[in-house]
């Protein structure tokens, strides 16, 4: 099908949930994708810090081929040896105990919240309360979305479910105020991403942790976009200094292939017992190979050196945008290959030259550009998105 064709057969058959771009992407090799019109685009978005390996990776390609002439899925009432294996390798990265895989981000921190309140009811019948952060983003379904703390996620999804609290991120002060005997976990991204690729304070991560422990409450981390290297670690809790008792994962994790997890903590998992939760689709051995082969090759291929590196090179490219064009940029701010560049005005005008110049990235929070590129890229890459960049600047 034409272009022309493709907008037509979704507009006609496809719920109308997405704002998307004119385009039509048929393929894509490393850091670039191709339209069905033959045009190249260097891809600093990643599917949105999904694609950690690039597209098509030679690795990743025979993984998932390998295994689709092996078995694709089975009932999870049988063990299989690659969901085994993932689970072995997330427990030992992560530093926690028990695996969960289910397949999305949603669906991780969905039953990251499940675990909790059982957990939480296994002490008091009252510790069920959750503490999320404003402008936080945990995903969309009933659950997720009300832990999200963005209003405009939740409306028209009212009643929503009950027992979620926000306070400012970045807020230790709010947060020991509204914290309590009954709050069963604290969750939090470690960098919040949708909310505008905000980074809080160096110590913020450790006072909320001995917060956690004073009250008997669970701190889920939600590094459904900072894991799996994003920020130069496997996780970026270990440049915090602490562990949660749960985390969650997706994106990344398996380069494109639909996959999530949540790992805890043995007293975490505890609260869990047979039938307590599943997933029809979750740890099939095709998304689990693809796992498996992704995090092979950020070892193999010293993927977290490499995103540190190439990171604060991207950061440094981009403050030297900042001060050539002040009246547009005011703040870079990221860790390794999450990195945000605040605008002082909507940045979907800039996404939208940069497209037509060849580059994808995007914006969140209305007004701040996002880079999330593979983990894979070289700093010829970064220099190539930087001169689309300042050429689209300085016409805006």
């Amino acid at each position: 099908m034409d272009k022309q064709t493709v907008f037509a057969v979704d507009q006609e058959n496809y719920l109308p949930v997405f704002a998307r771009y004119s385009v039509v992407l048929s393929h894509g090799e490393g850091p670039y994708v191709f339209d069905n019109e033959g045009k190249k685009y260097i891809d600093f978005l990643g599917g949105i810090a999904v694609n950690v390996l690039g597209h098509a990776h030679p690795a990743l390609v025979r993984a998932v081929a390998g295994q689709a002439g092996k078995i694709i899925h089975c009932s999870n009432l049988y063990y299989t040896e690659e969901q085994a294996q993932l689970a072995k390798s997330l427990a030992a990265l992560s530093g926690l105990d028990k695996v969960f895989i289910g397949n999305s981000g949603a669906e991780a921190n969905e039953g990251a919240i499940k675990l909790a309140r059982k957990y939480g009811k296994t002490i008091s019948p009252d510790k069920v309360e959750i503490i999320a952060a404003e402008h936080s983003f945990h995903g969309r379904t009933l659950a997720t979305l009300t832990a999200t703390g963005q209003p405009k996620y939740q409306q028209g999804y009212e009643p929503l479910p009950g027992g979620f609290k926000h306070v400012p991120f970045n807020d230790i002060a709010a947060l020991e105020a509204a914290i309590s005997d009954k709050t069963c976990a604290v969750m939090l991204e470690p960098i919040q991403g949708e909310g505008g690729v905000v980074v809080p304070d160096q110590d913020y991560f450790v006072k909320v942790r001995d917060l956690c422990d004073k009250y008997g409450a669970l701190l889920i981390l939600d590094e459904i976009q900072t894991g799996m290297g994003r920020t130069g670690k496997m996780f970026a809790y270990e440049h915090l200094g602490i562990k949660p008792d749960i985390t969650t994962l997706a994106k990344g994790l398996a380069g494109g292939v639909p996959i999530g997890a949540f790992i805890a903590t043995n007293k975490a998992a505890a609260a869990f017992s047979a039938g307590d939760h599943g997933s029809t689709f979750g740890g099939n051995p095709l998304a689990c190979a693809a796992a498996n082969a992704v995090l092979k090759a950020i070892q193999d291929e010293k993927l977290l050196a490499n995103a540190e590196a190439v990171g604060e090179y991207l950061v440094g490219k981009l403050n030297a945008l900042k001060e050539k064009y002040p009246e547009l940029i005011t703040e870079v701010r990221g860790k390794g290959l999450i990195v945000g560049a605040k605008l002082t005005r909507p940045g979907r005008d800039i996404v939208n030259e940069c497209m037509k110049q060849g580059a994808i990235i995007n914006c969140t929070a209305g007004d701040v550009l996002r880079f999330v590129p593979p983990l894979n890229i070289t700093v010829a890459h970064v220099d190539e998105v930087i001169a689309i960049l300042d050429k689209t600047l300085a016409i805006a």
